[in-house]
């Protein structure tokens, strides 16, 4: 029961993000910014090779092995040590660290691979007579925990790997909606769409690696929120098989019929059921897109100008707002970090895609909208060098930690009015938390999403690793996630729930919406088994 098909491991490092070739070194500007600001000492440490990490040996008995082997096939039941370790967790920086450990390390008992619903019905049957955890896994990208192999109360915990439900089923071309599997991965989707010239437009920083099933499992948002909307928006429908029983739902662009079940599994990390399909709107390839870079005297000014813009409905496909800390270092653009290209100020990105009259048109109000406001045009080339390394952020984390820098994102949602308390408050926790394990703390920040009523702000974190860099972590993460909860803000606007945020839910949704959540997993999973200890207090 040993996978030996590597087209059906995951793609990313065990230790890393994303691709070993596509790693970022890090620029002599930042070993220099690092070891001046921060007292970085930028001397690669030594990483652990995947042979020589320690796995808590499987506790799944021969007898539950060779069950659940007969379900999905022998090549697909997964029970060497490769195969269990890159199913470990998801991508976040306490992940990252805690495999830079040499003690023994938790993994799933087993890894399954199904082919199809039915295989996924007989897997949770069986789990659920056998008392077996089950972890759904899309591509690994959470970094709030919601990949970690909690067993709870269970003797064992498997990781179902969704990768081989990984087909276009359908494409209504009339109405404008694409049936796909939960394993297709955003590069795939795109492709499979594009070969009939439509799009799906979803771009997460985790686009590369991240699947269907995963963007709706965790509410998704991407970085063309502002033309397409976040990925809730754009589910039409969806299938979920669960311990009870599969769940087909949405039947109509609207309807009247009740609660809709759809936001009942849209944004629930995989602990009701499995999302097996999900059905989306589409839209046709875009003819163009147009691009304008602006800089703001400073982030009030422009986070007005970005509200303006909403707040009108002009209708740009991407809208950003990077601090004044951001623009400095010049993050927003990846290819260049440390090294200032945009001098001052705030700098903002747009850009605008659909037909070229469309996008014209739509181009022009915006900038009338954001030059009334107080900004100044750069022209398109610093929007053209963030789109082209929009993806590449996480890969410089990985060169950070391995120098010994600390370094994660964090981010959070509230109304336009608390924007800039919030902002000052969460920056101050950050700092405040930082300095008291020993270490300064760079803090930048900027509008990722934005909404006529509010925005997201979405922080990255640069300081250095103290003692024990994995509590120093957790200590900080819980400063700046009590200051989202006093000013009234969510504990996550994008980036799901997971293991991590779980302890603030109650303060999200309260008591009784904790106790809906528990009545909706005891109906749909009366034994337990599904991702136990994420998302529900």
């Amino acid at each position: 029961m040993t996978l030996v098909d590597d087209q059906s491991m995951p793609p990313m490092k065990w230790n890393a993000w994303g691709d070993p070739a596509a790693a970022k070194p890090l620029s002599d500007g930042i070993r220099t910014l690092l070891n001046q600001a921060l007292g970085v000492d930028t001397t690669p440490r030594t990483e652990l090779t995947a042979d020589q990490v320690q796995l808590r040996p499987s506790a799944l008995s021969d007898a539950d092995a060779s069950a659940l082997s007969e379900i999905v096939g022998a090549e697909h039941c997964v029970v060497d040590d490769l195969g269990r370790l890159l199913r470990a967790g998801g991508k976040s920086t306490l992940d990252l660290l805690r495999r830079r450990h040499t003690g023994v390390q938790d993994a799933p008992d087993a890894v399954l691979l199904p082919a199809d619903d039915d295989e996924v019905a007989a897997v949770l049957a069986a789990c659920a007579e056998r008392r077996i955890a089950v972890v759904p896994f899309g591509g690994g990208t959470s970094v709030v925990g919601g990949l970690d192999p909690l067993r709870g109360d269970f003797g064992a915990v498997v990781s179902l790997d969704l990768r081989r439900l990984d087909a276009l089923y359908d494409l209504d071309e009339t109405s404008g909606e694409a049936e796909l599997g939960a394993g297709v991965t955003g590069p795939e989707a795109e492709r499979l769409l594009g070969a009939r010239g439509f799009s799906l437009g979803h771009y997460p920083q985790s686009f590369q690696f991240a699947t269907i099933g995963g963007f709706a499992a965790t509410r998704s948002s991407g970085q063309d929120s502002a033309g397409y909307g976040r990925f809730d928006d754009m589910v039409r429908g969806l299938r979920v098989v669960t311990p009870a029983g599969v769940l087909d739902l949405g039947r109509a662009p609207a309807s009247a019929a009740g609660p809709d079940l759809r936001q009942l599994i849209v944004g629930s990390e995989g602990t009701f059921g499995v999302i097996t399909r999900v059905r989306v709107r589409v839209h046709p390839a875009p003819e163009t897109t147009r691009y304008e870079a602006w800089s703001f005297p400073d982030f009030a000014t422009g986070a007005s100008a970005l509200r303006a813009v909403v707040q009108t409905g002009t209708g740009p496909t991407v809208i950003r707002l990077s601090d004044e800390a951001e623009t400095g270092v010049n993050l927003a653009t990846t290819e260049a970090i440390g090294e200032q290209t945009v001098t001052g100020g705030c700098l903002a990105i747009t850009a605008f895609e659909g037909t070229a009259a469309h996008a014209e048109s739509r181009h022009a109000e915006t900038r009338a909208v954001l030059e009334a406001a107080g900004g100044t045009s750069l022209g398109e080339a610093p929007a053209k060098a963030w789109e082209h390394g929009r993806f590449g952020a996480p890969y410089l984390r990985d060169s950070l930690l391995s120098a010994g820098a600390l370094c994660e994102t964090l981010e959070t949602a509230t109304n336009w009015s608390n924007v800039m308390t919030l902002k000052a408050a969460v920056t101050d926790a950050l700092t405040n938390s930082l300095s008291e394990s020993g270490t300064p703390a760079l803090v930048l920040c900027h509008i990722s999403h934005v909404y006529p009523t509010g925005a997201s702000l979405y922080f990255t974190v640069v300081a250095g690793q103290r003692g024990d860099a994995i509590e120093q972590w957790r200590a900080t993460k819980t400063a700046a996630s009590d200051a989202m909860v006093r000013c009234g803000a969510t504990i996550t606007h994008h980036h799901a729930v997971g293991a991590d945020h779980r302890p603030w839910m109650r303060d999200e949704i309260g008591d009784l919406g904790v106790e809906v959540l528990r009545a909706v997993k005891g109906v749909l999973d009366p034994a337990g088994i599904m991702n136990p200890g994420k998302l529900i207090p």
